[in-house]
Formats: C-alpha cells, structure tokens, sequence
C-alpha cells in the first residue's frame, strides 16, 4: 500500500482518545470507570421485546429512506405538539452521529466555518473537517455559560453553521432560556443554519428542557433514543426541521446509510410509550452525590444535566490528572479530548453506585495528594 493512497482529510482526524481509554479499559482487571458516555442500564424489555417481534415478523428488509411510517408518524405528532411550526418535518436518521454527519454535509461547503462552543463533543471538529469546513470554537470557561456576544464577534461571511448542544456532552451545562433565545436570534438575524443537538434533552435535573427551535423555526434539531432509552449500540436517531432541508440530507441518507435499521425502528417505535423517569432520577441522585463529595476539593461548574461533570484538575494539567488517575485504577478522560485547553477532565456518572464511590473515594485521595 502506498502512503499516496490516503486522503489528505484523513490526516487531520486524530484517533478518538476516548476510544484510547476504551481499549485501556478492556485490558484492566477491575478499573473504576468513569469514562464511559453511555447508560449503564440495560435497555428497557419492551423495547428488546418490539426488536426480538420485529425481527421475527420478518420487518428486516431496507425501509424507506426517511423512516417507517408508524415511527414519522408518531414523531411528528411530538414534534407538531411542542413546536407547532408550519414547516417542520421529521425524518429517521442511523444514530444521532449519522444525523449530524448529513447535516454537515449538506449545509457545509468547502472553507465553510461552523462556529460551535468550547468545551464540544468530539464529533463536531471532525466532522466538519469531512465536509471540509473549520469549526470555529467559542471558549465557554470557566463556568461554560454560552457567551452571545463572542459568537456575534465571531461571524465572518464564511459563517455558515452554529452548532449548539444543551445539555453538553463533555461539560454537563445546560444553556439558559435567555442564552438559547438570543442565540437563535442570532442565528436568524444572519441568516445561519443553527443546529441543536438535543440528545441528552431528557437529562435536565435543575429545570426543564429548552430548545433553540422554540425561537427560531428554521432551527435543525437533531435527537435520538440512544441515551434516552440505552439504545447507544443500536444506532436510531431523528432530526427535525425546514422541509427543504431535511429533503436533502433524506437524499444524502439515501446514498449513504440508506436507512436507519429497519428492526431498531420499531423497538424505536415501542421505546416512545416506555416511561424513563426512574432512569432520570437515578441519574440526578447520582450527579447530587459526585457534587456533594468533590465540591469540598474540585472546581464544579454548573453541571445541570447530562450524565457528565467536568472537573478542572487541581493541579498540573488535565491530562497529567489522569494519567495520574489510571495509576490509581481510575478511567477519566482529559479535557484537550474536547476543547483547545488541557486543564479539565471529565467524568461520567452513568455508573452503578459501588463504582462511582470507589471513583469519588479515589477523586478525593488525588485532590489532597495521599
């Protein structure tokens, strides 16, 4: 093979270092892992049980492009109920990552910025850079407050996309009312495509939910079952937004995913009448608990929901931390995995409580050097 062979894109695209913690963790014994984003409960039975009836009952053909229709049509109804905009359809995506890849795609043109906040999910930068676009970050530190006028400083006539995600994935903060309402203001005034990655939108502990959308009716959302319903593996997700433009990424999904796996959709289609409260409230417990031990020793912001807290190292810098941490059997990931700056790291909380008292007992012997 001839190194000539790969794509110059390919070499701006670092292997995800979440991953690399990943592959650690299936080599240790007995690891305190708090790296994982993912729900550490199983799947609802329900929801197993529509998979097991929709593989049995032969539903394992291509569907359409844009989705069963039960699944459209009992999405839409939602959609309609919350936001009641004239032109906001709905279609079935493979995984909340493949409805974000389409949307880039086909909303960014080469040399195209895509203005998005600092700390942000991995997925964002490199994405961006498949569309050939340069994400444009916003830093949000210390207290990862969404900053309206550095996004209006940052504009530039390359502007073509802002991408906000609330709750956050890596930090846990959930955007205002008054921040989501003046972003999306902005986003309109400049005539820029604004996308809201809703997929942690059921983890809102301190108030509830807000989008963008509510604001802007040209808003693109993008959602999915996979954290919601513990679905992460089975990769079914939705967007929503202007007809025309989810008409192209339909037409983009059809040469690329296809479609969403046609099974998964109707356990999709049954994980829509599964009630997740418990869930949510174990998770709050969870997040009230971890603030209540480290607070004492570790600089919190504002972590309001998500299942994530991420934590400035009390010395040295993130990655040194944990580092430090992995001597200590404690998987964590250092914050330069989401951001520009390597003074955080972050933990996950989706964890059974053993786990998570052995991690903040290992936190806190770190904290005080013992």
């Amino acid at each position: 093979m001839s190194e000539r062979w790969i794509a110059d894109r390919m070499h701006l695209i670092d292997a995800s270092g979440i991953r690399k913690v990943f592959d650690l963790a299936a080599s240790m014994k007995d690891p305190i892992n708090l790296s994982i984003g993912q729900p550490h409960f199983d799947t609802p039975t329900p929801i197993k049980e529509a998979l097991f009836s929709a593989v049995l009952t032969g539903k394992n053909a291509y569907s359409q492009t844009q989705g069963i229709a039960p699944l459209l049509q009992k999405l839409q109804a939602q959609v309609d109920t919350e936001f009641q905009h004239s032109d906001r359809k709905v279609f079935v995506t493979s995984g909340t990552s493949g409805g974000l890849m389409l949307a880039l795609l086909a909303l960014v043109n080469p040399g195209d910025e895509v203005i998005t906040f600092d700390p942000y999910f991995v997925m964002y930068k490199h994405l961006t850079t498949v569309a050939g676009g340069k994400i444009v970050p916003i830093s949000t530190y210390p207290d990862f407050r969404l900053d309206v006028s550095k996004v209006r400083a940052a504009i530039t006539p390359r502007t073509k996309v802002i991408l906000c995600n609330s709750p956050c994935n890596p930090t846990g903060y959930v955007a205002s009312e008054s921040e989501l309402r003046a972003l999306a203001e902005l986003a309109a005034e400049h005539d820029i495509a604004l996308i809201s990655d809703e997929i942690y939108r059921a983890f809102c502990y301190d108030g509830p939910f807000v989008s963008p959308a509510t604001f802007n009716p040209q808003t693109i959302v993008i959602d999915g079952f996979s954290k919601s319903h513990s679905m992460t593996g089975w990769r079914l997700g939705w967007m929503h937004g202007p007809e025309k433009i989810m008409q192209q990424m339909i037409k983009l999904q059809q040469f690329s995913f296809v479609c969403a796996p046609h099974p998964v959709q109707w356990a999709g289609l049954s994980a829509l009448d599964v009630d997740i409260s418990l869930s949510v409230a174990d998770y709050h417990r969870k997040r009230d608990y971890l603030i209540g031990e480290l607070s004492p020793l570790y600089e919190i912001a504002p972590a309001g929901g998500a299942f994530y807290l991420f934590l400035k190292a009390p010395y040295g810098t993130g990655t040194e931390f944990v580092t430090e941490a992995i001597r200590h059997d404690l998987l964590m990931i250092p914050g330069n995995v989401f951001s520009s700056q390597d003074t955080h790291f972050r933990i996950s909380y989706a964890t059974d409580d053993r786990t998570l008292e052995r991690g903040a007992d290992v936190l806190k012997q770190l904290a005080k050097r013992v």
